[in-house]
């Protein structure tokens, strides 16, 4: 697991995937931590969210200094078919790697709780296929996924945001929205936070709009860390073909 910014660590979505029988590793390339030149030894990849920016500077800076290196990363998993989870920041790594557009969001930056409108595709999809037709999210950020890989199929949208989830491959995942909070995290993002000023909303009010959904929202997204666990322990069925041998657990 890559933890890009020390405000949103893995939170409530590392119990989740413990419960479900992984043991984590949490890599902090913002303390000095090295990422892997491949993820042999790794049964799955989870990319976390956080403050920077998907995309390069005007001047061609990228957002951190070890976004070139996830990205590799994250075209290895998809080709070699490593059960992989981005979320928010992660999701548009995920996306800019595979030669999708992020931008600043047109719409606007998207705060608090929301729900989300899952699409045909997921029927067919083995985790979304047991997300709820329109399940509460929580979402927080500026950027958005303007451009989908050309390759992605989208599984869920929202009316100002249209590129909510996707699927790269059959085992790598893009959440745009964050499933990982607690509302103690909620409560630190809120203090003294730019995007509520720019929005014109009050820090308390969203971090108890926020509040009143963390059951809901561990109702949908619990299952689903869950079912990943299982997709990268080998334990959950699926018609596709097998996972190349190229990771131990």
């Amino acid at each position: 697991m890559i933890e890009n910014d020390p405000t949103d660590d893995p939170r409530r979505l590392g119990d989740w995937l413990v419960e479900g029988g992984l043991e984590l590793r949490v890599l902090r390339p913002h303390a000095g931590d090295e990422l892997p030149d491949d993820l042999t030894g790794y049964v799955a990849l989870v990319v976390l969210g956080g403050d920077q920016h998907a995309y390069p500077s005007a001047d061609g800076t990228p957002g951190a200094p070890w976004f070139p290196k996830l990205e590799g990363l994250l075209r290895k998993a998809v080709r070699h078919r490593v059960p992989t989870l981005g979320v928010c920041l992660g999701a548009q790594l995920l996306a800019t790697a595979h030669a999708g557009l992020v931008e600043r969001s047109p719409s606007g930056p998207e705060v608090g709780p929301g729900v989300v409108g899952r699409r045909d595709a997921a029927e067919s999809d083995l985790l979304f296929r047991y997300v709820p037709l329109i399940p509460d999210v929580l979402q927080w950020h500026a950027d958005e996924i303007t451009e989908l890989p050309r390759a992605a199929t989208l599984l869920a949208a929202s009316t100002r945001y249209p590129h909510q989830a996707f699927r790269l491959g059959d085992r790598a995942w893009g959440l745009q929205f964050h499933i990982e909070c607690d509302t103690a995290m909620i409560a630190e993002w809120a203090h003294g936070s730019e995007l509520l000023a720019e929005l014109g909303y009050d820090e308390d009010l969203v971090v108890a709009a926020c509040d009143r959904v963390m059951a809901d929202v561990e109702e949908v997204w619990q299952p689903f860390a869950v079912r990943f666990a299982a997709l990268a322990l080998g334990e959950l069925a699926d018609d596709t073909r097998r996972s190349l041998p190229l990771l131990g657990h």
